[in-house]
Formats: structure tokens, sequence, C-alpha cells
């Protein structure tokens, strides 16, 4: 599975069209190869709450119905909150969200596709997998 964060989504869902850039060609890859592409609640959130108006946020709404979302349970909050705490300790800031979704990412064993830097300092500390766009091409 391969779960998809609210960066790469935000390049690909531009209004002037999909951004060139190596996770948005991965992420239509997968889509098209019909991979397990999989969201959190917060992902979704975080989507959606980007477009203001109400015919492209419904349209959204619809698309993203068929993308299955990790269930996060309360061992994920803790471990979430373990990565913080190890993240802190190492002197590397790590929001909360993000913490969160690599622990959702961890626990359910999905490779995590993101352009956001700080997933790369998550993996350095945690068996955080990111998927290495760069290569696949």
């Amino acid at each position: 599975m391969i779960l998809v964060d609210t960066s790469v989504w935000s390049l690909s869902l531009r209004k002037r069209g999909p951004a060139d850039h190596p996770a948005v060609r991965q992420l239509t890859t997968d889509l098209q190869e019909d991979r397990d592409v999989v969201l959190t609640g917060l992902i979704l959130q975080e989507i959606l709450q980007a477009f203001r108006n109400d015919v492209t946020f419904k349209r959204l709404v619809d698309y993203f119905e068929g993308f299955p979302l990790l269930e996060i349970q309360r061992a994920d909050y803790i471990s979430a909150a373990r990565l913080h705490r190890r993240c802190a300790s190492r002197g590397i800031v790590a929001s909360t969200a993000d913490c969160l979704i690599a622990a959702a990412a961890l626990a359910y064993g999905c490779s995590l596709l993101t352009t956001d830097k700080d997933f790369e300092l998550m993996a350095g500390v945690s068996e955080l997998k990111l998927v290495d766009y760069d290569n696949t091409q």
C-alpha cells in the first residue's frame, strides 16, 4: 500500500494542472497501475479544505470516496507521540500531524509518497519507508 501525503496531492490537483514533479508522475503511475493508494482522514481533510469553490469541493469529495482511509487507533497516537519524542531528542522538528501520518504508515506497512523533507528526517530515526520516486522513473 502507498500512503500519499497532502504535499503530493496538492501538486497533482493544481488549478492550472498537475505540476511537473517526479512525485506527481509516480502518483499517476501508481493510479494507472491500480496500486493500493490510501489516505488518512487528516490527509483527506487537508486536501479538501484547500478548495473554496463548492463545485470543486464536491467533485473532490466524490473522487476521494474511492480511496480507503487508514483507521487511526489508540496505539497509533501513542506511536506518533513516541516518534515525536524521538525526533525532538535528536533536534528534529516534527509536527504532530506529520508524526501521526508517519505512525499510520508504519502501523499499516505502507510506503509514504511525499515531497515533504520533514518525513526524510523522520525516516532517519524510524522504520518509516518513503517511496523513492527519483529512482523509479
